[in-house]
């Protein structure tokens, strides 16, 4: 095995992480877990403004 060689098996898995990331952050699936996700700094600001003093 020469360098050329391991350099493009490690091209292709890359490539290949690279479409698994994009395919799992684009499922429907986690639609609604990352809309929960991104109001959750909103959540945290309401409850401390319903706290009494």
């Amino acid at each position: 095995m020469d360098a050329g060689f391991i350099g493009s098996v490690m091209t292709v898995l890359s490539f290949l992480v690279f479409v698994a990331i994009v395919w799992w952050a684009f499922h429907k699936g986690n639609k609604q877990k990352f809309e929960d996700a991104a109001h959750l700094p909103f959540r945290e600001d309401a409850d401390e403004a319903r706290k009494p003093d």
